[in-house]
């Protein structure tokens, strides 16, 4: 599967499984709402304090299986390079986040102060693989 189709299935299906390595190398799995932005990158939005930022801190390193609505269905599994993006800088791209997931929101303003308040980072994922590449 090519890049630019894994980007198109992420863009429709947000619900996703994010691994990053702990320290000992085994995999740390968080389930996640996934999107992909204007630049072509999987976006995700999470806390500054999770574990999960914290492994990406040390290893850039991130798979995400997206699955469908319903489980069953079309899935894919991409995997790149993540760069952390805290407040203030990213501030509009989880507003961006936030529109390309649910919509718009009933108040930007009370969901600006969500964002400061729960302290949370967005998650750029640079793809450097996708798959399946075929089925068995």
């Amino acid at each position: 599967m090519d890049l630019d189709e894994a980007r198109s299935v992420v863009a429709e299906q947000h619900h996703a499984v994010l691994t990053t390595l702990r320290r000992d190398g085994t995999p740390q799995m968080s389930p996640v709402a996934a999107t992909v932005d204007a630049a072509g990158r999987v976006v995700v939005s999470t806390r500054k304090t999770a574990f999960k930022v914290r492994n990406l801190r040390r290893d850039p390193r991130a798979w995400l299986c997206v699955l469908s609505n319903g489980f069953y269905g079309r899935w894919v599994q991409v995997g790149g390079s993540v760069r952390i993006v805290e407040l203030p800088e990213a501030m509009e791209g989880l507003v961006d986040y936030y529109r390309r997931v649910a919509g718009e929101h009933p108040d930007w303003d009370d969901y600006r102060a969500a964002m400061e308040r729960e302290q949370r980072v967005l998650l750029q994922v640079e793809l450097t693989s996708a798959g399946p590449d075929r089925e068995g």
